[in-house]
């Protein structure tokens, strides 16, 4: 009998197991948008578009001059429309990142009673997971360099129980009851193997 576990798709994606065994806790302030991110050049239209509502509520850290809000495309294949566009630094940090540590794009979205993700970046709400070759996975080339998100993990939580939020946002309900299916059998197999 065999202890390995198929791999599993969801909605064209891979899923990576190590998601429901590597340890995460966040404590830090806005850290990961530090580094600004890639969009996917839809998102970056969007983004364009309702640049108006977003020049307002910028604070005094914050680049108001559209031009240099974003970085010259390239092409991606792990971004739908296979061009990605990263959001460029200013202060030290992503444009979109306020002085207090906050997303203005999830601002606006809260301002105007919206879901928190409606304006914000798909890489964005998914740190610290990632697509990464047509892959679900973990952003450790990322999370290494953070100064403070996931230096002391709690041992007792998950990526995939930390961001449970993200992973129902990304799959939906019936792809996250999917998911859960194959974190139980994963785990089970993997508990299976430790006692043998």
């Amino acid at each position: 009998m065999s202890n390995t576990i198929q791999a599993k798709e969801i909605n064209g994606i891979k899923i990576d197991p190590l998601i429901f065994t590597f340890k995460f806790s966040c404590q830090c302030n806005g850290e990961c948008c530090y580094y600004g991110v890639y969009v996917d050049s839809k998102e970056h239209q969007d983004i364009l578009n309702i640049k108006d509502k977003i020049i307002p509520i910028m604070d005094d850290s914050q680049i108001t001059d559209i031009d240099k809000w974003f970085e010259a495309p390239v092409e991606d294949k792990d971004f739908a429309s296979g061009i990605a566009v990263g959001t460029e630094l200013h202060n030290n940090k992503c444009v979109f990142l306020d002085k207090a540590g906050l997303c203005t794009l999830q601002k606006l979205a809260l301002n105007e009673h919206e879901h928190k993700w409606k304006y914000k970046p798909l890489y964005c709400m998914l740190f610290p997971l990632t697509i990464f070759e047509g892959s679900l996975t973990i952003d450790d080339g990322h999370i290494d360099r953070l100064k403070v998100c996931n230096k002391n993990p709690v041992q007792a939580i998950s990526i995939y129980e930390a961001c449970q939020e993200e992973l129902l946002q990304l799959f939906g309900p019936d792809g996250f009851a999917e998911l859960e299916e194959y974190r139980k059998q994963y785990l089970n197999n993997e508990n299976s193997r430790e006692v043998a």
